[in-house]
């Protein structure tokens, strides 16, 4: 039965998803939410996920949300991109923590301060202050990958797709790939994996910016 991801292109945490299932070689539908007209507000939205947030995956009579969880799902039913044992998982698992509190909820806020909010409500002070977390977190990544060709062990797993997530979006969000070497050669390894695509590619986007 072919997978249904509730999505949309600027999504990055959509993006680690349908990267995944493309990667994984998973027979999935992207269906559109038109998120910058509410779309993920609905009634209809909420219905399927209370939390009112992007991705959604259905896979038959499941309903999972959360990036992390949808992630850990697909390497858990495919067998693919996950640790081979506890402590491996371990491993696995703590990265995507990491990107979840310092790298992806860094990049998605500043991003959108950047290029989706009006420039008028835009802060200087918030883009700065983000701007440095965000570089302290992709630090961390970059002597990871200093003496290691993926962060979480030998081969790519889910944690790779989820720490680089943002990081292949053309926006603007300071982040210059000639900064971070080793996450440069690492992003290049993703993309060379069969079944990579961009996110633009993977899903439509939602923003039209002002005529």
């Amino acid at each position: 039965m072919t997978m249904k991801l509730h999505c949309f292109g600027e999504s990055g945490h959509s993006y680690k998803v349908a990267m995944a299932l493309s990667m994984m070689d998973i027979d999935w539908d992207p269906v559109f939410i038109d998120f910058f007209n509410g779309g993920s507000r609905s009634p209809e939205y909420r219905d399927l996920n209370i939390m009112g947030e992007a991705p959604v995956l259905q896979d038959g009579d499941l309903t999972l949300t959360q990036s992390g969880v949808i992630l850990d799902y697909l390497s858990s039913k495919t067998g693919k991109m996950g640790g081979r044992s506890a402590d491996a998982r371990r491993e696995v698992l703590r990265w995507m923590f990491f990107d979840n509190h310092k790298v992806s909820s860094i990049a998605g806020i500043l991003r959108f301060q950047m290029n989706f909010l009006p420039e008028e409500k835009r802060s200087a002070d918030v883009i700065a202050f983000l701007s440095a977390r965000l570089a302290g977190a992709l630090k961390t990544m970059d002597d990871q990958l200093t003496n290691h060709a993926w962060l979480a062990g030998d081969d790519i797993t889910i944690a790779d797709l989820s720490c680089a997530g943002y990081l292949f979006y053309p926006e603007a969000f300071n982040f210059d790939r000639n900064d971070y070497p080793h996450i440069d050669r690492w992003l290049d390894a993703i993309a060379a994996q069969p079944g990579w695509k961009p996110p633009y590619e993977l899903m439509q986007p939602a923003f039209a910016a002002p005529a």
